[in-house]
């Protein structure tokens, strides 16, 4: 059983060496435990530090590219390498290192696909009540959208057994958090949660910019989402107003032109109306119907790379110097 820990970095040179230490290097079940840096792109001595404190695997970015590219280059990194569970956590020592034997316990009883660890947001007194509800809300919004019980969505402490990370394709450029949350959901992954103890706040957080700001933008995510995995329950709630309106309307014009002896003419406009409304209720759901079978062509196309993921990572050699031309990796012999 082989453990990959991965790190995500950007200019984490002053809290990268704690949360090193922190991690355990053996743990019961388990036969190896790696540690893999992914640098985005730091311009501090984060390498350095990385390399001084004996970690197995180094993979850089060539620039900034982001949270969410640094975490399923990790993925995709570990399943290479041959990982059986990948953890993942923060460089500025938030998540507990101490805590990833629990994290991983519903994993190797083989109870869950993603353990995620709830930060019990209530709890944390460096968050301002704003803060929290807001997390929570966000949460809230995501357990509806994913049909899961996840209590703490934002947390980027978390497990994954190889068959779960072999499933997860990020698509989004802001944050990983949510989306991995709703496609596991979507693709009938067990998650599980464990409730962890926090780190005090070491910096300000670099994917926060301001509250609103992440607001917008997860909120934009979560909904985009919904729209790609329930294309065709999306459109029709759209399409359902349109149609209801049109139907009243038409039914309004029978109605009055029924129990009116002066003819049809005064209640035309209801007819025009109606018909223009139900029309484009109707175009709204053929659009729907449209986009699912849009979506039942991307499972198939999800299907075919979640094979040939299986087929790279059982026979990729764990000596490679290039990923792709944005990354360099540099690996032991």
């Amino acid at each position: 059983m082989k453990l990959l820990i991965q790190i995500p970095c950007y200019n984490e040179a002053n809290t990268l060496p704690q949360t090193l230490a922190d991690i355990p290097r053996h743990i019961a079940g388990v036969d190896t435990v790696e540690i893999i840096i992914i640098d985005d792109g730091s311009t501090d001595n984060t390498l350095d530090i990385a390399r001084a404190h004996g970690v197995h695997h180094i993979v850089r970015h060539i620039g900034n590219k982001g949270l969410a590219k640094a975490f399923q280059t990790g993925l995709d990194v570990c399943l290479k390498l041959g990982a059986d569970i990948i953890v993942n956590t923060d460089g500025d020592n938030q998540y507990p290192g101490q805590q990833i034997p629990e994290l991983i316990q519903p994993i190797l009883l083989g109870q869950a696909d993603m353990v995620i660890g709830d930060r019990q947001i209530h709890s944390i007194d460096h968050f301002s009540p704003t803060k929290k509800l807001l997390q929570a809300a966000g949460s809230l919004a995501v357990r509806l959208v994913s049909s899961t019980d996840v209590p703490d969505a934002p947390s980027g402490f978390r497990a994954f057994s190889r068959e779960g990370a072999l499933r997860l394709n990020v698509l989004t450029q802001y944050t990983y958090t949510l989306e991995t949350i709703v496609q596991a959901g979507k693709k009938n992954l067990t998650i599980a949660y464990v409730p962890i103890k926090t780190g005090d706040k070491t910096r300000e957080s670099r994917l926060i910019g301001s509250t609103w700001g992440y607001v917008r933008r997860s909120g934009a995510t979560i909904l985009r989402l919904y729209v790609l995995y329930e294309p065709l329950r999306t459109f029709f709630y759209v399409s359902l107003p349109f149609i209801i309106i049109g139907l009243m309307t038409i039914i309004r014009f029978l109605y009055l032109s029924a129990n009116d002896q002066s003819g049809i003419g005064r209640h035309v406009q209801s007819l025009v109306i109606g018909g223009t409304l139900l029309t484009v209720g109707f175009l709204i759901f053929l659009f729907g119907i449209l986009a699912d079978l849009v979506a039942l062509n991307r499972r198939l196309l999800e299907e075919n790379l979640y094979q040939m993921k299986l087929l790279t990572s059982k026979s990729s050699p764990t000596n490679l110097e290039t990923v792709t031309p944005n990354i360099r990796q540099n690996l032991p012999d």
